[in-house]
């Protein structure tokens, strides 16, 4: 079941990733003060790229809070990504899909040999961890709603 505004997280912890090296960090951690996290499936898809292209143009690391990224490929694979796009975000390595199981988004994909991968979903936390606001994509061509989660982290 996909978490609904009022919803608390696990704490989970994972590897986060910042296009050099990768720490074990807790949701706790990188949400004090609020987070937004932005979850999408494989780094170097062009999706991905042009979403995260798309989110620092739109200068999503001004924001108040952090955003965060977590993805399906493993610590190695997130960095080479980050440092391909020269990105200011960081990154979670979610190999075995466990924030996205956490957060309800994890779902099979349709011709992709059962591949599991986290519907295109964001979730705005506040410093409670506190879920304020979430945007879940029933499909996977259509893109973020960049707009409605700019006003709602404002």
């Amino acid at each position: 079941m996909t978490l609904e505004p009022g919803d608390r997280p696990r704490n989970c912890e994972g590897l986060l990733c910042d296009g050099e090296v990768f720490t074990p960090t807790s949701i706790e951690e990188v949400s004090e003060g609020g987070v937004l996290f932005v979850f999408y499936g494989f780094a170097f898809s062009a999706i991905a790229e042009n979403w995260w292209r798309q989110y620092d143009r739109r200068g999503w690391d001004d924001f108040d809070v952090p955003v965060v990224g977590i993805g399906r490929d493993g610590p190695n694979a997130q960095n080479a990504f980050l440092r391909s796009l020269d990105s200011p975000f960081r990154i979670y390595a979610d190999v075995e899909g466990r924030f996205a199981e956490e957060f309800g988004v994890l779902a099979r994909r349709d011709h992709m040999a059962g591949v599991r991968v986290p519907k295109r979903s964001a979730f705005l936390l506040d410093a409670d961890r506190t879920l304020r606001e979430s945007w879940v994509l029933e499909d996977w061509t259509s893109p973020m709603p960049a707009s409605d989660i700019e006003e709602a982290v404002r």
